[in-house]
């Protein structure tokens, strides 16, 4: 499995308004600069984010976007379901996959432990982390 430019770009707009914590929107142009994304991508990717109730979006002169909920709440793993949809590392790993070999399968067992790894550390720190190193100070 590989992640989508789109969950990347995601991310990378999420970290953006992070740094506002004061919930003042931004305009989409503005976080395609700072991050050097495409502003139509951009546009369609915080559609997503939107309909999935990360971000808050309003038209007009003082519109843009913000987050919707606290940076402090928000897990790299949050921002991949959102975009990706539920993460399988495997067809086999899907819950609406049926597999008849699944009861006896020692390949689905150490699939299911890769995947469980993998999202326990897209858990591990949230948006607000990211933001800041260890003296509370933004890095990016």
């Amino acid at each position: 499995m590989q992640l989508t430019r789109q969950s990347e770009y995601a991310i990378r707009t999420l970290l953006e308004l992070s740094k506002y914590s004061d919930g003042e929107f931004i305009q989409s142009r503005a976080i395609a600069i700072q991050q050097d994304l495409p502003v139509q991508f951009l546009n369609k990717t915080v559609q997503i984010l939107a309909r999935t109730g990360l971000v808050e979006t309003r038209r007009g002169m003082q519109g843009g976007i913000r987050l919707a909920v606290k940076p402090e709440t928000i897990t790299i793993a949050d921002v991949v379901v959102a975009i990706e949809g539920k993460i399988a590392i495997n067809p086999c790993l899907a819950d609406d996959y049926h597999c008849v070999n699944r009861p006896n399968c020692r390949v689905h067992e150490i699939l299911e432990r890769a995947q469980s790894a993998m999202l326990a550390e897209l858990d591990k720190e949230t948006l607000a982390d990211l933001v800041r190193d260890d003296n509370n100070e933004r890095v990016i």
